[in-house]
């Protein structure tokens, strides 16, 4: 992918399948999504029957083994299909949560009977898949939520409220993070599936969340009042929550990462090609020598960042990515991805303030990739307590 700031550069873990598969992933966005993006954003959520499509094109759950419909690979067929969607410019489908990070924990954490009923619903887009950890009085600090299971029968009777919860609004499954034990902090949460297809005993769906950002992708509130969920749909044993929440997080914030990282190059891409366009001062933008530095800041910053996720994403894949090093990426690209798409944006002026410019949305999605998957600001702490 020649670009910007990126000539000759080839990931080390790209093959000619990932080509493939990210030319069929641009394909898909540029024709079968984005032509619907105003009305998407009007109505602030995506369409269920691009999710359908997805699913038949064969760009859900990659990284899914293929006994339960998914596509086989790994992580890095996950990261190409992340990257392309971002390239585009699509921000409606929550892919990064559907398949990035919901299907793992089925993958990792389910029974052969878990596996059958809910995997390939996922990856054929018949099921659209949430993680619910956030709350309304708390979200970094997952040993304190609220959200209870009591066990009564055969079934949990689950009570508390999720908030900020994207794919909210579309989900028809949800991965719940309970307290099973309430004398018990991290030891006291336990992971159930919920299934939320329809909003019946005991379970609603709140607002769709009107955000600065992100307009077509439906981030929602959940209400549960003893809504029952089978004692079947716990995902490993009572307890184990926490731990099973910590192992999948790095993943988690590799996902940011690839989008962050994905934002940056659009960004110099963009900003590049309006500056070889617009004219001041009697020549274009790129023969004054301040927008010229600009743009070879922000494409060293990309470069670097690239190579960074690169080697971030190979040993995810070898299974050693340990939690300080994705910290690093989540806080380094994150905070990368804001500072270069607000200098790039600086460079169209005023026309980089209005919404006709993809720069203005870009500026205003990235804000939040500070913030979901756990604060910059907890990243810090986790890398300072690794030191």
């Amino acid at each position: 992918m020649p670009t910007p700031g990126l000539h000759g550069y080839t990931e080390p873990w790209r093959e000619p399948e990932h080509d493939d598969l990210a030319e069929m992933a641009r394909t898909f966005f540029l024709k079968d999504v984005l032509p619907h993006t105003a009305r998407l954003e009007a109505q602030g959520h995506p369409d269920r029957e691009h999710y359908r499509r997805a699913g038949e094109l064969g760009l859900l759950g990659l990284s899914v083994p293929e006994a339960y419909g998914g596509g086989g690979g790994d992580f890095t067929h996950e990261a190409a299909l992340l990257h392309e969607q971002t390239m585009a410019g699509e921000g409606s489908l929550g892919l990064a949560v559907h398949s990035g990070i919901v299907t793992g924990y089925l993958v990792t954490f389910g029974t052969e009977e878990q596996k059958q009923r809910w995997l390939p619903g996922l990856c054929s887009g018949a099921l659209v898949g949430a993680i619910a950890m956030t709350e309304p009085d708390g979200g970094s600090d997952v040993q304190a939520i609220r959200t209870r299971a009591v066990r009564d029968g055969d079934d949990y009777l689950v009570s508390g409220a999720k908030t900020f919860i994207t794919n909210g609004h579309m989900a028809d499954l949800v991965v719940l993070a309970v307290k099973t034990d309430q004398s018990a902090k991290a030891r006291g949460i336990s992971l159930l599936v919920a299934e939320t297809t329809t909003e019946t005993g005991g379970f609603r769906r709140g607002r769709t969340l009107d955000k600065i950002g992100l307009h077509a992708n439906d981030t929602a509130e959940l209400f549960f009042d003893d809504f029952r969920v089978p004692a079947a749909n716990l995902l490993g044993t009572e307890g184990a929550g926490f731990v099973q929440l910590m192992q999948k997080l790095p993943q988690e914030r590799l996902v940011i990462g690839v989008g962050a990282v994905a934002a940056m190059q659009r960004a110099v891409e963009l900003a590049t090609a309006y500056a070889k366009d617009r004219r001041a001062f009697g020549k274009v933008l790129l023969d004054h020598q301040n927008t010229r530095m600009v743009l070879a800041e922000c494409a060293t910053r990309t470069r670097v960042s690239r190579v960074f996720l690169d080697d971030c994403i190979a040993r995810h894949v070898r299974g050693e990515l340990d939690v300080a090093t994705a910290a690093m990426a989540k806080l380094y690209l994150t905070e990368g991805q804001c500072e270069v798409v607000d200098r790039c944006l600086q460079i169209f002026g005023g026309y980089g303030y209005t919404t006709e410019y993809p720069i203005a949305r870009m500026y205003a999605d990235a804000r939040v990739q500070k913030i979901y998957g756990g604060t910059n600001e907890i990243m810090k702490e986790l890398i300072a307590r690794a030191l």
